[in-house]
């Protein structure tokens, strides 16, 4: 399949800037596969969408405010540092920007000289391993200091009074409310819509919840490279999928009601985990599970999401599960009816 299969054009002032005053006052698309329709709905409608015996999958990944500013050697170049994961001894890996400019054994003096580290390794990408010196210090660095990792097309101001009133805003509406499991650098966006009250509501339906674990890392969001799609390669993310929640699908399974998949990231999570007949396994694990069109699901039956960028794994796994020729059409409709989109926007329910 061709990398241009996957493109659309979308006029850059759809792109939600700003998550909407109430999380639930999202739009939302309905892709119905039985019938190949369209609908349009409000996104609190999803109850009526769910039937009693269904169950919902939530990923509990919480947000690690982890991109911290500050500056580069004697010199005192400007440096960005988003961290991704520490390893062992105070070590993290960890995006620099510029990262180019970086040199090994330089030292990164970061959020206003309250922490510092040096840089391990030489590289020509942007991917680097530094060394925190006090390195216990770092988790309340990143609580007071830290800002929330967003995607590159939501634009905020670096400093200033805006800037630190949108470094609140992100705080509160980049996480979802029911998250737990911190070290993700990107939100699971389809559960930023949900509030308790709406949660409370599907459990009153008749509707189960559960969750997993999917700490997000930069390789869903990496650009696909190759024209050939099967030739591009996704980073390998950690996942943990507990024995409560796959007896939660088999309960579901056994009395014939739906398995919801609330996200791309419970998608393969769940798609990693399952067996042939469909059963999931429990425990921790890492998937670097790349679904596009031709790929066969095993356990989700339905799938909530967000709208997704174009030629991205994330929009490629959409057509999968919908269908090229309706996710395209859905794509159209969503443009022409100005849905908002990407990670604060709005969302599409596939049944």
């Amino acid at each position: 399949m061709r990398l241009s299969d996957f493109d659309y054009q979308l006029p850059p002032e759809l792109i939600a800037q700003f998550p909407l005053p109430q999380r639930d006052a999202s739009r939302l698309l309905v892709l119905h596969r039985h019938s190949s329709s369209l609908e349009h709905r409000s996104f609190p409608e999803l109850i009526d969408l769910c039937s009693p015996g269904d169950l919902l999958v939530l990923n509990d990944a919480r947000v690690l405010p982890c991109r911290l500013r500050g500056i580069r050697g004697e010199a005192g170049g400007r440096v960005e540092v988003l961290l991704l994961r520490e390893r062992e001894g105070g070590i993290w890996e960890a995006l620099l920007k510029p990262g180019r400019r970086v040199r090994k054994g330089q030292h990164l003096t970061l959020a206003r000289g309250r922490i510092t580290a040096l840089v391990l390794d030489e590289g020509r990408s942007e991917r680097r391993l530094l060394r925190f010196e006090e390195n216990g210090k770092l988790p309340e660095i990143l609580r007071q200091w830290g800002e929330m990792p967003l995607p590159p097309y939501i634009k905020r101001p670096p400093e200033g009074k805006q800037a630190a009133e949108l470094k609140r805003l992100d705080a509160d509406r980049y996480q979802t409310v029911f998250a737990r499991q911190e070290g993700a650098v990107a939100a699971p966006t389809a559960g930023l819509h949900f509030t308790w009250t709406l949660l409370d509501a599907l459990r009153g339906r008749g509707v189960e919840l559960t969750f997993l674990t999917l700490k997000v890392g930069p390789g869903t969001f990496q650009p696909v490279r190759t024209e050939r799609i099967e030739d591009h390669l996704l980073e390998a993310e950690e996942y943990f999928i507990s024995e409560e929640t796959a007896q939660a699908i088999s309960r579901c399974r056994g009395r014939g009601g739906r398995v919801i998949a609330v996200g791309t990231t419970c998608v393969r999570a769940l798609e990693s985990a399952a067996h042939q007949d469909g059963t999931v396994r429990a425990g921790l694990g890492t998937t670097s599970l790349f679904i596009y069109p031709g790929y066969r699901f095993r356990v989700v039956d339905c799938l909530l999401t967000n709208f997704h960028l174009p030629r991205s794994t994330l929009l490629m796994l959409v057509y999968a599960f919908a269908g090229p020729e309706l996710a395209r059409r859905a794509y159209q409709e969503a443009v022409a009816q100005r849905y908002r989109f990407f990670s604060y926007g709005d969302a599409m329910f596939i049944d």
